[in-house]
């Protein structure tokens, strides 16, 4: 095995706790909303996220050195999944080693969909989704919520030939959403190819596999009173 070169970069040698933690003060104290910019959230739905997951990417220290702070290996994985930049970047902006970030977001995405998990839930009674309806009904009547997808850009997974090559002209998975009214998901699916159509990519989901629309279809909703006859349920896409 080649010996390494180097123990720690020049750049990384300045790098403690104190300095990181400073780095993400400035941004938590300026009055602009930079913050949001950066991780895409409010600094109170950061500090919520912070104490659910704490415990569980926490690390201890070593003799050799000290340890990443919770509060930025959160940081360092909300401006991933914000932005998209490489580790090589993020590397740069936080002085952190791409090979440690490389393990950091991981890990940290593990422990979001864990604290996370009972936040995403489809409806499951008639009344959930008449709630929902009533959230749309001054702008979409009948509508039982809004549904988008986006490509997420990958390498080529080997041996897939265009499997995953999509109308944009890069590789990539989709991820596909529904939220109410108030911006709230009540469903995400992830790993469709990028090849399949926005119908495709429906129809190969879990909501309408699983008919999770089962204990909405046979309740008795009004339509708007300039509607004569009884119009379908819609997802507004």
């Amino acid at each position: 095995m080649e010996k390494r070169r180097w123990w720690m970069t020049a750049i990384h040698r300045t790098r403690t706790s104190l300095t990181m933690e400073r780095q993400l003060s400035e941004l938590f104290c300026e009055p602009s909303g930079e913050f949001k910019k950066f991780t895409r959230m409010s600094l109170e739905d950061f500090e919520n996220l912070l104490n659910k997951v704490s415990p569980m990417i926490a690390k201890q220290d070593t003799q050799l050195r000290k340890a990443i702070p919770p509060r930025v290996r959160l940081a360092i994985t909300l401006r991933f999944l914000a932005s998209g930049d490489s580790f090589e970047s993020l590397h740069y902006l936080f002085k952190i080693s791409p090979q440690l970030i490389s393990k950091i977001v991981p890990e940290v995405c593990l422990a979001l969909n864990e604290v996370l998990k009972e936040e995403i839930k489809i409806p499951s009674r008639a009344e959930e989704w008449l709630n929902i309806e009533k959230g749309f009904a001054s702008n979409f009547p009948r509508a039982i919520g809004a549904i988008d997808g986006k490509h997420i850009v990958l390498q080529c997974p080997d041996h897939s030939g265009s499997e995953y090559f999509n109308y944009k002209k890069t590789f990539s998975i989709v991820l596909l959403a529904v939220v109410d009214s108030n911006y709230k998901f009540i469903f995400a699916d992830v790993g469709c190819q990028g090849r399949i159509s926005d119908g495709g990519v429906f129809t190969n989901s879990a909501f309408w596999q699983k008919n999770m629309l089962e204990s909405f279809k046979h309740t008795h909703t009004t339509s708007p009173p300039w509607i004569r006859r009884r119009c379908p349920i819609c997802l507004r896409w």
